[in-house]
């Protein structure tokens, strides 16, 4: 079959110009291939190219005849090239074919024919090329079937899985990404093959496993990617606080739900009203300790007390090892996992200014998530039950927006700070200046005094008595 009328980039009728000039035998291969034949948005930013020769040379005469605005650098280590055109990646490599050592991913490569660099490539949807010589531009080239693959909705090694996912395991992720983001299913070989490798995960850094979760958590449907994780073990190997998550206990007729499920049912509520990946994280750990604060109350069942605030604890830890950024993405989450039962407190109980003002203070501008969250959270299958905590949380939304418009409360700073203390009663830094500043924040949260200088210098005075100080001006 033939492609040509889909290779109306510049850069494909460039590069087969200059492949023609070199007698270079050249393809456009991998995901932007296999994205035209499923008809996606294709990734027009990032194309990969293989010829049958120096990709270096290739992309060095390439990027001469695109002119001034393309730039250009080489991968000696890998043997590869890079263009930068007009905000597009164009990567060049010439055909090699690879073998593995048994500790390692990393392969020992030489220069191979395009039987061999297709052998090589992950996945059959992933093995297709299409050729830019001028005498067969467009030709598709599929050795392994991808196209039956991907009318199958099949992720499918090219060669034996196992000794494919044993050589770069790597790819076992890589298998449950795809699946996910694709709404594929891993072929039966290939998943019985995962579960045998799953250990070899091990020999993979972390930076590149937490790569292919993040890509998965990305996706629309995230759960199916974390139950191939899980069903597989792959998760086992390097997520073991939220694969403790999964099971259920029960005393006579009191069970809990699993937290398992439950977790990954909230990550896929959250994904249909945001793209934000590390809110979505928050919605992954927001019951990560669930597991350790359980208890059966009798009289009562199970009861998972604390669990907000030792789930907060947890995070950065999680994050370190994961190598997920210890910065203010972090600490977004770990908020987030903190606050997520305050507002469902509200939602059941009757909803005071004070408790409003303290919640919109500790979230500041990350409210609107923090609720988005708590939407996600209801996951009961009981309509009626979903339908009253929805329509609970609106009230609290809508009060949460009064209470702002009335008392300025986000993100708000003290209206007397501390060195204004200092000067008012002539003291130097120390304990005092932290208890007259905490009784000021304290006083406008419950509403004694409104959010202004005059009503929170009145009042420091006030109380600044209880520790002998007195203004001096």
């Amino acid at each position: 079959m033939n492609y040509s009328s889909a290779l109306k980039e510049p850069i494909f009728k460039t590069i087969q110009i200059v492949s023609d000039e070199l007698n270079y035998p050249t393809y456009v291969v991998g995901g932007w291939v296999r994205d035209l034949l499923l008809k996606r948005n294709q990734k027009k930013t990032d194309i990969d190219f293989v010829c049958i020769g120096s990709g270096i040379k290739l992309a060095q005469k390439t990027v001469l005849k695109l002119g001034d605005e393309a730039t250009f650098k080489v991968f000696k280590k890998f043997g590869t090239a890079m263009i930068n055109y007009k905000g597009s990646k164009y990567e060049f490599v010439g055909a090699r074919k690879e073998s593995y050592r048994s500790g390692s991913r990393k392969p020992i490569v030489e220069d191979g024919t395009l039987e061999d660099d297709q052998n090589r490539r992950d996945f059959t949807i992933n093995a297709m090329s299409i050729q830019l010589n001028k005498k067969n531009y467009g030709l598709l080239i599929d050795p392994f079937n991808g196209q039956k693959d991907l009318d199958k909705k099949l992720i499918r090694t090219p060669l034996n899985p196992n000794r494919t996912y044993s050589d770069d395991p790597l790819r076992m992720m890589r298998a449950v990404r795809f699946a996910t983001q694709l709404n594929f299913e891993i072929e039966k070989r290939s998943y019985q093959a995962i579960i045998k490798n799953a250990e070899r995960l091990s020999i993979i850094s972390q930076e590149r496993i937490t790569v292919e979760l993040n890509q998965i958590i990305l996706t629309p449907n995230p759960s199916s990617g974390f139950k191939m994780l899980f069903n597989t073990k792959l998760l086992h190997q390097f997520f073991p606080e939220f694969v403790k998550l999964q099971g259920v206990d029960a005393v006579g007729n009191h069970k809990h739900k699993d937290n398992f499920y439950h977790s990954i049912e909230v990550l896929d509520n959250i994904s249909k009203d945001t793209d934000n990946l590390w809110l979505k994280w928050a919605a992954v750990l927001h019951d990560i300790a669930k597991p350790q604060t359980k208890r059966y109350e009798e009289g009562h069942g199970w009861t998972f007390h604390t669990h907000e605030f030792i789930g907060g604890k947890m995070v950065p830890g999680i994050f370190r090892r994961l190598k997920l950024p210890l910065n203010e993405k972090m600490r977004y989450v770990e908020k987030l996992v903190r606050l997520h039962l305050r507002p469902i407190v509200l939602a059941k109980d009757i909803v005071t200014d004070s408790a409003i003002r303290r919640l919109l203070f500790d979230a500041g501008d990350d409210i609107e998530d923090l609720m988005t969250l708590c939407d996600a959270d209801i996951t009961s299958k009981n309509p009626n039950k979903v339908k009253k905590y929805l329509n609970n949380f609106k009230l609290v939304r809508q009060k949460l927006k009064d209470v702002e418009a009335k008392d300025h409360i986000r993100n708000f700073q003290p209206p007397v700070d501390g060195l204004e203390i200092m000067k008012i009663f002539n003291i130097k830094q120390g304990h005092e200046i932290g208890i007259l500043k905490s009784a000021i924040k304290n006083a406008i949260l419950d509403g004694e005094i409104s959010n202004n200088k005059k009503e929170a210098l009145e009042f420091v005075i006030k109380i600044a008595k209880k520790l002998n100080l007195h203004p001096v001006i």
